[in-house]
């Protein structure tokens, strides 16, 4: 489950528990229903931070949960393509706060927020279809494709499968920033937050903004013309 917090003008969404934080409908859904709360109680300039208990900030679809049946997996698609739309249209900026592994799924939800900071002392961020054989679903692509600048970065991630530590990340231009600890990383986003609410921006003009700048990636979130499920992770 996940549990949001208030501080002034910025929310902080946490992912709590010392699980893996595998994406099944029971957290897509009180996901979804933070970030109903987000923008129902935001002020004209706010900021949100999405961070996690535990080892894991997301490792990926409840695999386990999806794969007894077609439908299941279906609907895991379809909310975590509503929570990233949902990110992705926010009238406020965005950071993930990255303090643990993100694989797959999880990987992709933190690449739908504006900003990714990440602790360094432990945890990677891993694109791991290759790895078990699944084709990687063209929206995850368009996600990459907007937010990670270097064609030699894309293909680590996507056609190495590569397990990025947060140094390696940083090189790549993959994260914004990296921190000791957990605890560091999330001080980190706050303090970006503080100076990003201090600059007034209106959140409607700033979620609309986001809108046209990744307007390739919404439209590639949004069709489900793709829909191969044995792809999914």
């Amino acid at each position: 489950m996940c549990c949001l917090e208030k501080r002034g003008s910025i929310f902080i969404l946490t992912l709590t528990g010392d699980g893996e934080h595998r994406l099944n409908p029971t957290l897509l859904t009180s996901i979804q229903s933070s970030l109903r709360r987000v923008r129902q109680e935001a002020t004209t300039s706010s900021a949100l931070i999405t961070t996690a208990h535990g080892k894991f900030f997301s490792n990926g679809y409840d695999i386990a949960w999806g794969q007894s049946s077609k439908d299941r997996m279906i609907l895991m698609d379809n909310l975590l393509r509503s929570v990233v739309s949902d990110l992705l249209s926010l009238p406020m900026p965005t950071i993930a706060a990255i303090t643990g592994h993100a694989s797959a799924a999880g990987y992709t939800l933190a690449l739908a927020h504006d900003y990714l900071l990440m602790r360094s002392d432990r945890g990677f961020l891993y694109m791991s279809e290759l790895d078990i054989k699944l084709v990687i679903p063209a929206w995850f692509v368009a996600l990459i494709d907007a937010k990670v600048a270097s064609p030699a970065a894309r293909r680590q991630i996507v056609m190495q499968a590569a397990k990025l530590t947060a140094k390696e990340a940083l090189r790549l231009g993959v994260i914004d920033s990296a921190h000791d600890t957990a605890d560091h990383t999330v001080e980190a986003a706050l303090a970006l937050a503080a100076d990003l609410v201090k600059r007034g921006w209106d959140g409607h003009a700033y979620g609309q903004n986001r809108k046209r700048f990744l307007a390739r990636v919404i439209q590639a979130v949004e069709d489900t013309s793709e829909r191969n499920t044995s792809s999914r992770l």
